[in-house]
């Protein structure tokens, strides 16, 4: 997943929100970019105030994941093609990110994914209806490490229950980071979170799965010598 991603439902002291991101947009490649110029029309998704009807876009019925924060896509890319009964729906920030996402749809003839270029807290707000995602990815978000900017972290409260909100009952969200004290506060904010139960037991992590594709932020980590930390949360109400 791309460090630079998704904003905050929290205000600063000047009555402005707080961001889980930084715009650095990158240059794209050549070939990004025309993806981007000649795809985006068939994948992507806008932001208005129109919830989504998956069954619409997708043009069938199928269980939906929302993974926040693609990155470069690597995971979403390999969980499409691994999964074809399965929608995707993948939302980022970062340009570049998105259109190499679009060449690899192409690339691999895959009818399973759309796309969002925007934060994603207003995606959830405004296009994404509740009791509606099957499951929910957050693979490797920025961890903001400095003690200062962990109010940039985006698992909150405030965070936890807007994807309750989103996930149909037996829905569940899947976590993983490679900071470990990142990883110690994701679990004690989803183990306080009404309407969740952890799939492995009480403050327990799970075993990292088979069905999760590695991104080039876990292999960078992994070089840094850092563990990498598995959670999964079951909405149960």
């Amino acid at each position: 997943m791309s460090k630079n991603k998704v904003a905050l439902n929290t205000m600063n002291k000047n009555n402005r929100p707080i961001r889980s991101f930084v715009r650095r947009q990158g240059r794209m490649t050549p070939g990004q970019s025309a993806a981007f110029e000649k795809y985006w029309q068939k994948y992507g998704l806008e932001l208005h105030d129109e919830k989504l009807e998956f069954d619409r876009v997708f043009e069938r019925a199928a269980p939906t994941i929302l993974e926040i924060g693609i990155g470069m896509g690597e995971a979403l890319l390999q969980l499409a093609a691994d999964n074809p009964q399965n929608n995707y729906i993948g939302i980022d920030v970062h340009k570049p990110g998105i259109g190499a996402v679009l060449m690899g749809i192409e690339k691999n003839n895959l009818k399973n994914i759309r796309l969002f270029n925007h934060d994603a807290i207003e995606i959830l707000n405004q296009r994404i209806a509740n009791e509606s995602l099957t499951g929910i990815h957050l693979f490797f978000p920025d961890p903001w490490h400095k003690k200062r900017h962990h109010k940039r972290r985006i698992v909150n409260d405030n965070f936890a229950q807007l994807l309750r909100c989103k996930l149909k009952i037996d829905g569940y969200i899947h976590i993983a980071t490679d900071w470990e004290n990142y990883a110690e506060q994701m679990m004690t904010v989803m183990t306080d979170a009404a309407g969740f139960i952890n799939s492995a037991g009480k403050s327990q992590f799970i075993p990292r799965p088979e069905t999760r594709p590695s991104t080039r932020f876990e292999h960078r980590g992994e070089r840094l010598g850092h563990g990498v930390w598995d959670l999964m949360f079951i909405r149960e109400e």
